[in-house]
């Protein structure tokens, strides 16, 4: 779930729990119009909001896993969710490679990964109203500032009119639609590719490719590289030798003894990559390039980045 929140000068300070909830939507709709945002837009979404105790109780309670890769990876990456990726990459490989990929040099797998991964292919995109779920976050004061500048940006994207406070959904904490962007990714990277005038990551295909295209080639992907691949490494590397931040070109790697799958030496020695061992000797090691970075940057997590690339690898 791709999330930035922008910070805005000019705009005041967020409300917090504590105060009246009414007082706080009138603050909203005021500031928000001072902002040149139109008063009907405004009216409306706010409309349908009163505090949700729904996501209140979600925001507090959020499960703490500490799975390990394989765990992950079993839990992720199921038979079923690669099935179902191949069925949909088959149905929409048209749309993909000639309406977004002509426009954004990232590979087709990465997209589709991402997509598995935040809403099943589109199918899971989350029930609540987006901007209920982010007036209730931002009145509530855990993570105010940063809820607040969310409620700003998604209010100005209905505004633009490109969808209704009714049909803008998401999880609870304000990702929107199959690509879960938060409000302040969709203003920089949602895009129309289907030609409406709508951004719509809700309901059009093209649109939803287009937008995680474009945050991939804005997040530094280098068109026609890999992510990474899986490797072999000695149990006697240590640890501390490895991770995301510890590039060597990859004659120092095999210098290591690190080789790929199958034992090969790899074929560009001068590359350089960075070497993952997430459960540590005796568990799976991936090498990982600059789109790994990229990847990353959609998601923090190493877990998150390596499920996305090996999920795409299979589909794509």
């Amino acid at each position: 779930m791709p999330a930035r929140a922008a910070h805005h000068p000019g705009r005041a300070a967020p409300a917090t729990g504590g105060g009246d909830y009414a007082t706080f939507l009138a603050t909203v709709r005021r500031d928000a119009i001072r902002q040149g945002l139109t008063a009907d837009a405004v009216t409306r979404a706010l409309a349908l909001s009163a505090p949700n105790m729904q996501v209140i109780q979600r925001d507090r309670n959020q499960p703490e896993f500490h799975l390990t890769w394989a765990q992950y990876r079993d839990r992720v990456l199921t038979a079923r969710k690669i099935a179902d990726g191949r069925a949909a990459f088959a149905q929409q490989r048209a749309i993909l490679e000639q309406q977004v990929l002509t426009r954004y040099d990232v590979a087709p797998g990465a997209v589709m990964g991402i997509w598995g991964l935040e809403s099943g292919y589109g199918a899971m995109t989350g029930k609540f109203a987006v901007v209920d779920a982010l007036c209730t976050l931002a009145f509530e004061g855990r993570r105010a500032k940063f809820f607040h500048d969310e409620l700003f940006h998604a209010l100005a994207i209905l505004n633009a009119g490109d969808i209704t406070p009714e049909l803008m959904t998401g999880s609870y904490a304000g990702a929107m639609g199959q690509p879960q962007f938060m409000p302040s990714a969709y203003v920089k990277y949602a895009v129309d590719i289907d030609g409406d005038g709508r951004r719509d990551i809700w309901h059009s295909v093209p649109d939803v490719f287009g937008s995680i295209a474009n945050y991939l080639a804005g997040s530094g992907w280098v068109g026609g590289e890999s992510w990474g691949q899986q490797v072999i490494v000695p149990d006697t590397v240590a640890q501390s030798t490895l991770g995301r931040t510890q590039t060597r070109t990859l004659s120092e790697w095999m210098a290591m003894g690190v080789r790929q799958m199958g034992g090969a030496p790899f074929d560009r020695p001068t590359d350089t990559g960075a070497v993952l061992r997430p459960d540590g000797p005796g568990g799976e090691a991936f090498m990982v390039y600059r789109n790994f970075a990229a990847i990353r940057r959609y998601n923090p997590s190493d877990f998150y980045a390596l499920a996305v690339g090996l999920l795409g690898n299979e589909i794509a």
